[in-house]
């Protein structure tokens, strides 16, 4: 990485600072209805128990809580106010917490741990291990977590995705190009630009470059299994990118093991 590409790894994303009241139009809460929906099933496939309990770390503006909290008790955490702010609007009834994925401690645990798209943020193997161990921190006995990467390295390809919609007089259009930097190690780029037009119709054009970690599937399995789980791994046909069948990991907390 160069120095700039370096610094940029750091600096906070306008998407979910100052723009994130816009993020509703960017993938709008109905849009996760089926990934939600695929969650729940796995969730109750694999539990040991009944799942009660949902920890979803990362949880952005709490989309997929929407659809999630009507079977479970779901904590949401955030790193970003502004989203935690989002969700609430639409998830008053969930506990909302602010932290880091890769740090926090609730000193509890769940039946149920999510760590979706979120953990694409983590760029080093160093940062998803801490991420998992959070994960495994917060899973009860026989209690499952799921990691939804976007892509690893195995099914990642070069491309373009654009989106957006319409509500209250407002819209939003997006396009985002995806590639890996001569540079990089175990990581992507997604540069988005976002054209927002807002009630008085006056638009402007914001960009802003996200850097991706990118890891092979047996990192993930390692990372995984080294936290204490079980690791797993489906393949979902689902998500932003309609042609690329995304893979979910699994980790199965044996019953055997207490509660850290």
């Amino acid at each position: 990485m160069t120095g700039e590409q370096d610094a940029s790894l750091t600096q906070p994303l306008r998407l979910y600072r100052d723009l994130a009241e816009w993020y509703p139009l960017l993938t709008p809460a109905g849009d996760y209805a089926e990934v939600a929906a695929c969650y729940r099933s796995l969730f109750e496939a694999h539990c040991a128990h009944p799942p009660r309990t949902l920890l979803d770390l990362g949880s952005g503006a709490g989309h997929n809580a929407t659809h999630l909290k009507a079977g479970f008790a779901c904590t949401l955490v955030d790193l970003e106010p502004a989203m935690l702010a989002q969700s609430r609007r639409i998830n008053p009834e969930c506990e909302h917490l602010q932290g880091d994925m890769r740090s926090i401690r609730l000193g509890r645990a769940f039946g149920c741990v999510l760590v979706h798209d979120a953990v694409v943020y983590m760029t080093s193997r160093t940062d998803l291990a801490r991420a998992v161990g959070t994960a495994f921190a917060h899973t009860a006995p026989g209690g499952v977590a799921i990691f939804q990467p976007d892509f690893v390295s195995e099914t990642f390809e070069p491309g373009t995705e654009s989106g957006g919609s319409d509500a209250g007089g407002r819209g939003l259009r997006y396009i985002e190009w995806r590639w890996i930097p001569k540079s990089a190690t175990e990581m992507y780029v997604s540069d988005m630009a976002y054209l927002l037009k807002d009630v008085d119709d006056d638009a402007r054009v914001i960009h802003e470059r996200h850097f991706m970690g990118l890891f092979p599937r047996a990192v993930w399995l390692q990372l995984i299994a080294a936290a204490g789980f079980e690791p797993r791994v489906v393949s979902q046909e689902h998500g932003s990118y309609s042609d690329t069948g995304h893979e979910v990991f699994l980790g199965l907390r044996p019953v055997e093991v207490g509660v850290s």
